[in-house]
């Protein structure tokens, strides 16, 4: 397996182009399933995930191409089989995303529980409760989620708690069902609405997408189209951060400030200056002292669970007593040990870290446990004194496109080695 070794202590400084989301890629490429033409996507990140969603589809018998970088051209037409089997969605939980689409088009499906990060139980049972509604009816057998439908109807759906996967399979799947669908307690996240206009391109009737009520009027069919995706959030916040903690100067180019808008206005709390410049790129200096806060992850529009690990980094030499909880998964805490092992002055209490801050990370050895831990240790490795070896650096492949390479273009001295456990 790769392993990436940094070298710590350097400012970065430069311009840094933002990726496409992941997490809004792989919902609308899934969305492909429900058109009766061609697809053109563009801004898609190059990344394992996007790999293994279009591998699925693949097994499904739509034609998938690569005319160019970034570009992914899908013919639904060819679809032939409605199965999606352990092999490929053990590796990602958003491989679920196909069994509302074919529920809704094929009106069967059959897909397997999935697997991915390991941080923490995040179980698809509001899926099913949700499709069942609409008149699915769902069995698990050996693994698998066994579904049918004489056609779904539109119901009212209540969410409890705001899931985003199951918005998106719920609002994928009433595109196309008989009715009109009420989702309440929907999720707000960007990557939904991206989701909702993608599939509003494609002739589906949905009102109120990053509300926590969506309305959607069901339609007989849907048309291929041409859509772009938007920028990653989550690299955006992972790159604010790096400027910060090297104490570097950067531009993002192609981020979106109105998605960031919590992890923001977090770090300038922080003390670190950001600003929006007029052609939309966002500019942090991070030659300011750094201050203390309170970090609580909430579902959007607060502070992100996906940026947790990486403001803990930045906690670790910020002076002073730093509190961070995490309210949205029960497990993902595992970067904790890994931070220490860097110098960090760390905490466990419960859903709680307190972290105390030090001057400067120390290079160490240290293992990967799951995408954002990977990226905190990075960022922590930038800043470190010394040497740091990372290991398990797949976990990054899933989720950031060439950070290395984007890092080693800034001034940082990274190279990627094979080996390692």
């Amino acid at each position: 397996m790769d392993k990436f070794i940094i070298e710590g202590g350097i400012p970065l400084n430069g311009e840094v182009h933002i990726s496409g989301s992941k997490n809004a890629a792989l919902p609308i490429l899934c969305s492909s399933i429900l058109a009766d033409d061609i697809c053109t996507y563009t801004n898609i990140p190059a990344l394992r995930d996007i790999s293994t969603i279009t591998e699925v589809l693949s097994t499904l018998g739509m034609g998938i191409e690569r005319p160019c970088n970034g570009c992914i051209v899908i013919d639904p037409r060819t679809t032939s089989s409605y199965e999606a089997p352990y092999e490929l969605v053990k590796s990602m939980r958003a491989s679920i995303l196909v069994l509302g689409p074919l529920l809704a088009k094929y009106k069967k499906a059959k897909v397997s529980l999935p697997g991915g990060c390991a941080i923490g139980v995040r179980p698809i049972d509001m899926h099913l409760k949700a499709l069942t509604k609409m008149g699915a009816n769902i069995t698990l057998s050996h693994g698998y989620v066994m579904a049918f439908t004489e056609g779904l109807k539109g119901t009212r759906i209540v969410f409890d708690t705001p899931t985003v996967g199951g918005t998106e399979n719920i609002m994928m799947a009433a595109s196309l069902a008989e009715g009109t669908t009420v989702i309440e307690g929907a999720a707000k996240e960007p990557e939904v609405v991206d989701l909702a206009y993608a599939l509003i391109a494609m002739g589906a009737q949905i009102d109120g997408a990053g509300q926590s009520t969506i309305t959607i009027d069901g339609t007989p069919s849907l048309s291929g189209l041409e859509y772009r995706v938007i920028p990653d959030r989550i690299e955006v916040g992972t790159f604010l951060i790096a400027g910060a903690i090297t104490k570097g100067d950067l531009i993002l180019k192609d981020a979106r400030a109105d998605h960031v808008v919590a992890v923001v206005d977090k770090l300038l709390e922080m003390g670190v200056a950001i600003n929006q410049r007029e052609d939309g790129s966002l500019h942090v200096d991070g030659k300011h002292d750094l201050l203390p806060v309170q970090v609580d992850t909430v579902p959007y529009p607060g502070f992100p669970t996906d940026m947790q690990a990486q403001i803990m980094a930045l906690a670790c030499i910020t002076p002073g007593t730093t509190s961070i909880t995490e309210n949205i998964f029960e497990n993902r805490f595992m970067h904790v040990p890994e931070l220490v092992r860097l110098g960090g002055r760390l905490e466990e209490k419960g859903h709680t870290v307190i972290v105390q801050g030090v001057e400067q990370f120390q290079g160490a050895s240290v293992m990967a446990t799951d995408l954002r831990a990977s990226a905190s240790l990075v960022l922590a490795a930038l800043n470190a004194r010394g040497l740091t070896e990372i290991r398990r650096i797949y976990h990054l492949d899933r989720g950031y496109e060439n950070l290395d390479q984007k890092l080693v273009k800034l001034g940082a001295r990274v190279r990627r080695e094979r080996g390692g456990l």
